[in-house]
């Protein structure tokens, strides 16, 4: 009840903030699990997905956003949770499967998870390369995988900076992508093919330059650096 309340009294702040133009809501299936990979360019990315879609969409959120202490921490813990945050701690050593399970859960559950293939935000815009995490998910629990171009949400609030401004917002949800056509979640062929096939569908709609590499942010510390440079070449999961 909450959800709907808070979904509720978000979309007029949406329409008047966001300015929003929807693209192919009825790409997106209405029941059953489903798998939405977007592009992401913004810290509020997920609040446009999960207040434009057409149903229920749980995605990842940091830890902190729901841990936080007095008025400003309760005020940020029920709006994530209102919005269908799931929390994560992308400090632990085990935040890639960690991640991977949480949105397992949710799909075998039949409910609708979203994901973002690059594994961060892009900072200057280019579309970088998938992180077969999303076609993980989508094998193993044998769903379609709805890929979404978002465009003008970095003019909506900029990178490292709070500033929220009015602009124009476009959400675009493109024809569902069959995982069960590409074969079983343990073969890494099948993994790449499907993940770079949700790839192409999101650079046609979001058209942005393609990086042609994997996006990662700075390293935090030299633990971080090591830890990078250990799994250089196993790309395979999401960052939260």
């Amino acid at each position: 009840m909450f959800k709907q309340v808070l979904r509720g009294l978000a979309r007029p702040f949406t329409r008047v903030v966001f300015h929003p133009t929807v693209i192919g809501r009825e790409n997106v299936p209405r029941t059953g699990a489903v798998l939405l990979a977007s592009n992401h360019l913004s810290f509020i990315d997920s609040v446009a997905i999960t207040i434009l879609a057409p149903r229920d969409v749980r995605f990842l959120a940091k830890a902190e956003y729901f841990t936080g202490t007095g008025a400003k921490g309760r005020l940020s813990r029920s709006f994530f949770e209102g919005i269908g945050a799931i929390p994560v701690d992308r400090a632990s050593n085990t935040a890639a499967k960690d991640s991977l399970d949480r949105g397992l859960e949710v799909l075998q559950a039949g409910g609708a998870f979203a994901i973002y293939p690059e594994g961060t935000r892009s900072r200057d815009g280019r579309l970088y390369k998938g992180r077969t995490g999303v076609a993980f998910l989508a094998l193993t629990a044998q769903c379609p995988v709805v890929p979404v171009a978002i465009t003008g949400t970095p003019d909506v609030m900029p990178p490292d900076t709070s500033e929220i401004r009015v602009r124009p917002v476009t959400v675009q949800f493109g024809e569902p992508i069959d995982a069960t056509a590409y074969g079983e979640a343990s073969s890494a062929r099948a993994r790449r093919k499907l993940t770079d096939d949700v790839m192409d569908s999101i650079g046609r709609m979001s058209g942005q330059e393609l990086a042609g590499t994997y996006n990662e942010p700075p390293a935090a510390n030299v633990v971080e650096r090591v830890r990078r440079a250990m799994h250089r070449n196993d790309p395979e999961a999401p960052t939260p």
